[in-house]
């Protein structure tokens, strides 16, 4: 969910701001622009407020934050072969890596940290940076185009696997080996993501007029959608709500899609007794007998709402997230402003607009605002609206990913990996003192 925004002239808003992308749980943004790097809490609708902000590394063109904690990964157009990793409330350096050529794309969960070059992906475990695994050989891939999934239990990575079709291989990032590949599209791929559970994975090609979803190991196609017909587009963003209920696309025209992942039942009701409802039944049967391409493009799924934009032609990133007990669309922009809008999740329609932050102003700053430190409880996305806050029953004390400002605070079991790791002690996540070092191939290749 990150995204490089497009050039601009100098001096310009575009020239100021060169990145931006949601965590993997979309409570928090960052940006990056020419004098460093921001990190926001999406805690609430009408005031934004800078968690973090940093000048040490100008020029940021990739900042990516470990779900709401104190980690965050940034690479800068200065040294763009070197990641570097921080502790961003201790103000401290936690290792740096430099790899054979610019770093394009850097993925995390709290098991994996994946760099993306152009011709291979690194794999590194998370907890202590130690290299796992270089996949060599891959496809020529320009952008970086990869996706992880968020669930520490499965790890799944995705990436092209052809310069010419939209053929993904998926890779179990635990076990390290090629689970499958999966012929998704006959153009080549523009956008691919998994759900927040990793049993779903969508793409667009770059025509950007369908996107499939499909399921996680097999590889079968669950869904299938229609973003549009008249013209290509390029889809810069592709997310799903953290209940995987819906799906979200975003492109550089001025319309963001809203698809809802619900399969109709094959015993519908009987159309009503009206013209409409007769040539309705009419195209079904006719579809038939209709070529393939035609009969598939009648059944395809259209969007379930839309977000209108005031504008074409920017680089933009889209996230689904509840905030303030409701379900929310945000958009943020190259133009330095990020975009809330209300969504119905009952009947969908036009997202009503209903607040605008600029980005690049100095807005609220409170390093330790307490409503960007709170566990990230996933909601059901489609039935928010007035939920009693509970509280699970499976839980770690004295753990605190924020860093340690709530010192001791109970977090839910499933935020953790495997053998929980520290970020209120010494014993600094990850727990190393020194990593750094050169990339290029020393364990094992694929």
């Amino acid at each position: 969910m990150e995204a490089e925004a497009a050039d601009g002239p100098p001096g310009g808003l575009e020239a100021a701001l060169s990145c931006f992308s949601f965590n993997q749980d979309c409570t928090s943004l960052a940006i990056g622009t020419k004098a460093g790097y921001k990190l926001f809490s999406l805690s609430s609708v009408e005031q934004l407020d800078q968690v973090h902000g940093s000048t040490e590394i100008p020029d940021v063109y990739i900042v990516e934050r470990l779900f709401s904690s104190s980690l965050v990964v940034v690479v800068s157009h200065t040294k763009p072969r070197q990641m570097n990793v921080y502790h961003f409330k201790k103000g401290t350096e936690i290792c740096n890596y430099s790899y054979s050529s610019n770093v394009l794309s850097i993925r995390l969960n709290r098991q994996r940290l994946l760099v993306c070059l152009e011709e291979a992906i690194y794999i590194h475990n998370i907890k202590d940076m130690k290299l796992l695994k270089t996949i060599l050989d891959i496809p020529a891939n320009p952008t970086g185009l990869c996706a992880l999934s968020i669930n520490h239990s499965n790890s799944y990575v995705a990436y092209p696997g052809s310069l010419t079709t939209g053929e993904i291989v998926l890779y179990d990032g635990h076990s390290l080996k090629t689970v499958c590949t999966i012929a998704a599209h006959e153009g080549t791929l523009a956008a691919i993501t998994f759900n927040a559970s990793g049993s779903k994975l969508a793409s667009a090609s770059e025509k950007g007029t369908v996107i499939r979803v499909f399921s996680v190991p097999d590889g079968q196609k669950l869904y299938e959608f229609r973003r549009g017909m008249k013209r290509y587009v390029t889809i810069s963003s592709l997310v799903f709500s953290m209940d995987s209920q819906f799906l979200c696309a975003s492109s550089n025209t001025e319309t963001v899609h809203i698809f809802k992942l619900e399969h109709l039942t094959n015993s519908r009701p009987e159309e009503p007794s009206t013209w409409t409802g007769y040539m309705g039944k009419m195209f079904m049967a006719a579809s038939n007998y209709l070529p393939t391409q035609v009969s598939d493009m009648m059944n395809q799924d259209r969007a379930f709402a839309t977000g209108r934009l005031n504008f074409s032609g920017q680089r933009n990133i889209c996230a689904l997230s509840t905030i303030q007990k409701l379900p929310r669309l945000l958009v943020a922009s190259s133009d330095g402003h990020l975009y809330i809008y209300n969504l119905d999740p009952q009947d969908g329609g036009e997202c009503v607009l209903i607040k605008t932050h600029s980005l690049l102003s100095s807005g609220t700053t409170e390093e330790n605002k307490e409503n960007d430190l709170r566990p990230s409880l996933p909601q059901s996305y489609a039935a928010t609206v007035a939920r009693p806050s509970t509280s699970s029953a499976s839980t770690v004390p004295g753990y605190s990913e924020d860093g340690g400002a709530l010192r001791g605070e109970v977090i839910p079991e499933h935020e953790f990996a495997t053998g929980p790791v520290c970020l209120d002690d010494e014993n600094e996540f990850p727990p190393i003192i020194l990593c750094r070092g050169s990339q290029k191939g020393k364990t094992k290749q694929s």
